[in-house]
């Protein structure tokens, strides 16, 4: 068995395609399909069920697929541990990050590394925090900046988490409309107002919202502390993405929950924190802790640490709203 039958495999387990597995590889169709044969031979086992056109695991090749992902990865830190020798003038890092950590923190981020280490290539995955969670434990990425906690047993035994920054949850709408949140009977703050009076929990559910997909770690969070105060919110469009959901809210469509860092890339939008300081979101760097970062890991790191505390310093824009912890 060696790395090139099993990067086949895993390959068309992925593809289930024998030939389009061929043409990602750069490898002949015969020549691949001699490479799974002899490792089938070698394990004793079947691995794929052949049809025409179509290829499929076997109960055998199901349980060998993590297992082969986790061999590669761990041949690749192998090749990045050996690429740390030349200074880190040359390597790669694989980053895992949520959408809405892509859009602020994580692009500050990697201008600052590539300014500094322009020769490490860096492969960036963007899940949700459950997912790279997962990429994370199955060796696929070296890092992540996920914003929720480590539940299962097992990601708490294989994962180290260190919570980097605590981000306040905000509320964006069309500054060119009365303030929704109208608290005087007067219509509110007036059209073009920047940064709105803080929001209460109780306000937010009667004006009529631009919320998330179910599955979004922002959705649950919010979604919870309406449930633990007894309120229903008022949902004007459900389902979308972040990018849609700030459009929404930009053209007056309903007011969104977003992120303080996210908000504050968006200066066109009216801000209201929320009134709840407990309504936060944690940023934490995960990693495996079986694995000992590379060099140009620990690197990666040490620069989000440090944009971490420039976004927190005394008088930053965001201060009052994104605080340092760990």
């Amino acid at each position: 068995m060696n790395l090139e039958q099993l990067r086949g495999f895993v390959e068309i387990a992925q593809t289930k395609h024998f030939t389009r597995a061929a043409d990602r590889l750069h490898v002949a169709q015969p020549s691949l399909s001699r490479q799974i044969a002899t490792l089938e031979a070698d394990l004793g086992v079947e691995l794929l069920h052949r049809a025409r056109g179509h290829v499929a695991l076997t109960e055998a090749g199901e349980r060998l697929l993590p297992i082969a992902r986790r061999m590669l990865a761990d041949a690749d830190t192998a090749r990045d541990e050996m690429s740390d020798l030349s200074g880190l003038r040359r390597g790669r890092i694989r980053l895992g990050a949520t959408p809405t950590l892509c859009t602020s923190l994580v692009a500050d981020v990697l201008a600052e590394f590539r300014d500094r280490y322009p020769g490490i290539d860096i492969e960036i995955r963007e899940r949700g925090s459950r997912s790279l969670i997962a990429a994370l434990m199955a060796g696929e990425l070296d890092l992540a900046l996920i914003v929720t906690s480590v539940s299962s047993g097992a990601a708490r035994a294989v994962l180290e988490r260190e919570p980097i920054l605590s981000e306040r949850l905000v509320v964006v709408s069309d500054p060119t409309r009365p303030d929704p949140f109208d608290r005087t009977g007067d219509g509110g703050s007036a059209a073009g107002a920047r940064v709105a009076a803080p929001v209460e929990l109780d306000e937010l559910a009667r004006v009529p919202q631009v919320v998330f997909p179910e599955n979004y770690d922002l959705r649950v969070t919010v979604d919870a502390a309406f449930r633990a105060r007894g309120l229903t919110p008022l949902v004007a469009v459900e389902g979308a993405e972040m990018d849609a959901a700030l459009s929404f809210a930009g053209r007056g469509i309903g007011v969104a929950v977003v992120p303080a860092m996210v908000a504050a890339d968006h200066p066109s939008l009216r801000t209201a924190p929320l009134a709840d300081a407990a309504l936060a979101r944690t940023v934490s760097i995960a990693r495996r802790s079986d694995m000992a970062p590379t060099r140009a890991g620990a690197a990666l790191q040490a620069v989000i640490r440090e944009i971490a505390d420039r976004v927190t310093a005394p008088g930053a824009e965001l201060s009052s709203l994104v605080t340092r912890v760990g």
